[in-house]
C-alpha cells in the first residue's frame, strides 16, 4: 500500500507588540536648530546641565520693563540657568527692529546680556520648530499651550525636559519660576 504523507505546514507565526512596551522617542530639543540674534548658529545641547529659560520678547511691549529682570534672573543663576530671549514681531507689531537695532536696545536701556536669538515666529503656520517643540505635548511630552502675548515663558530642565510655561503677566523673579532654579 502506497501511503501518501499529508504535508502539514507549521502553525502560523503571529507577531504580537506589546504597546505598554514600546517606548516612543520623543523628539529632542538638543536637535533644534535655531541662530543668534547675529545670525550665528546655536547649539542647545551646548546647555546640557543647565535649566533653560526661553522667553519670546519685544522692545515695545508694556511687558518690555521685563527685560531688566530677565537680566536679573541671569544673573542670580547663572550656574545653573540659561535664559534665551527670542525677539517675536507677532503681537501687535512691538519687535518691528533688525538683529543691530534690538540689540543695541536691549544693551542700552536694559543692559542685556544673556542669550539672544534671530527674530522668529512663535505661532502659526510658519511656527519655528523650537516653538512648535514647547507648544505641543506630541513633542515635548508635557503639556499643549499657546502662546498668548509677548514674554511668555518656557522652562527646560537640565535634561532637556519640558518643566512649565508662564503667561506674560508672571515676573521672571516670581516664585513660580525660581523654586525650580535651586
Amino acid at each position: 500500500m502506497n501511503r501518501i504523507k499529508a504535508f502539514v505546514a507549521p502553525p502560523a507565526r503571529t507577531v504580537t507588540t506589546d504597546k505598554a512596551n514600546v517606548k516612543k522617542v520623543k523628539p529632542s530639543l538638543y536637535n533644534i536648530k535655531i541662530n543668534s540674534l547675529q545670525g550665528k548658529p546655536l547649539d542647545l545641547s551646548e546647555f546640557k546641565g543647565k535649566k533653560i529659560l526661553f522667553v519670546n520678547v519685544a522692545s515695545k511691549c508694556g511687558f518690555t520693563p521685563q527685560y531688566r529682570e530677565l537680566q536679573e534672573l541671569s544673573e542670580s543663576y547663572k550656574d545653573n540657568l540659561v535664559v534665551i530671549g527670542i525677539p517675536c514681531n507677532q503681537f501687535g507689531g512691538q519687535e518691528p527692529g533688525n538683529a543691530n537695532e534690538i540689540e543695541e536696545f536691549c544693551q542700552v536701556n536694559y543692559g542685556v546680556s544673556f542669550l539672544m536669538t534671530e527674530k522668529i515666529k512663535v505661532k502659526g503656520e510658519q511656527q519655528h520648530p523650537l516653538y512648535e517643540w514647547l507648544t505641543s505635548k506630541k513633542l515635548n511630552g508635557v503639556q499643549n499651550s499657546k502662546v498668548k502675548w509677548n514674554f511668555q515663558k518656557y522652562l527646560i530642565d537640565e535634561h532637556g525636559e519640558f518643566v512649565d510655561y508662564f503667561y506674560p503677566i508672571t515676573k521672571p523673579m516670581n516664585s513660580r519660576i525660581t523654586k525650580h532654579l535651586k
